[in-house]
């Protein structure tokens, strides 16, 4: 358990800090101007990231540690798909309605702050 909220305590406040920058009433045109070299870039480090939470993390408990799993693999799976389509993600990104965005941000969210919650809190389990 002291395994999971060392790396959850990473991970939780990254992704609330990653998607609050990213959130589109913060940073409206964040995705309009990027270049496929700047988006294989941030895929790279994505999947760094990710690889290394799947590593030393990879835990199929049925509680909240899995979600710490689920964020690794995530963000692993993420990185490829940006290192190996950039100019796809891109566009997509670029094309993709504010409403939807926000949605899975949200969601994202979500996840990132429960992570932080359970990792920093004191009780076990």
């Amino acid at each position: 358990m002291q395994n999971s909220k060392q790396i959850g305590g990473l991970v939780g406040p990254t992704i609330v800090a990653m998607v609050a920058s990213e959130f589109p009433l913060v940073q409206p045109q964040l995705y309009d101007a990027q270049i496929p070299p700047a988006v294989y870039l941030s895929g790279v480090m994505m999947f760094v990231a990710g690889l290394s939470v799947v590593r030393a993390h990879n835990c199929r408990e049925r509680n909240w540690t899995l979600l710490v799993a689920l964020a690794g693999w995530f963000i692993l799976s993420i990185g490829l798909f940006r290192m190996f389509a950039a100019s796809l993600y891109q566009s997509g990104a670029a094309s993709t309605s504010a409403f939807t965005f926000m949605a899975f941000e949200g969601a994202f969210l979500v996840a990132g702050l429960f992570i932080t919650y359970k990792s920093y809190s004191r009780a076990i389990g």
